[in-house]
């Protein structure tokens, strides 16, 4: 997944008004204390942000705040994983997709598209 920043004074631009709102395949997971700028996750590529190599300094972490403040390269990775997890159906519903559809089916259907849309190494 790639790490984006986006500054407030752009965030009309990039997700529209209230009225004309644009869905952003994006993930908010940290901010600054005065909230002028944001930090996302995407496997989509956004021209109009900035791209990261890694996490800058002074933003707060607001993915999951029982996780705690501190936010650096090892805490995106444990959100991909997390993210990962929580978009995996329940062991029932995987098991009777493996009855109805077959291994194979279960693997292509279900399972390959959770783990290309969250890779676990952070890219």
């Amino acid at each position: 997944m790639k790490l984006y920043k986006i500054e407030a004074s752009n965030f009309k631009a990039f997700f529209g008004t209230p009225e004309d709102r644009i869905e952003r395949d994006v993930i908010t997971i940290a901010q600054t204390p005065t909230c002028d700028a944001f930090l996302y996750l995407s496997n989509e590529t956004y021209d109009e942000l900035e791209l990261l190599d890694s996490v800058p300094a002074g933003f707060d972490f607001t993915y999951c705040q029982e996780w705690g403040l501190t936010i650096d390269d090892d805490v995106v990775d444990r959100v991909i994983l997390d993210l990962r997890k929580k978009a995996y159906p329940s062991w029932q519903d995987q098991l009777d997709d493996i009855y109805h559809n077959g291994i194979e089916g279960w693997k292509a259907d279900t399972i390959t598209p959770i783990k290309e849309k969250y890779p676990k190494e952070n890219s």
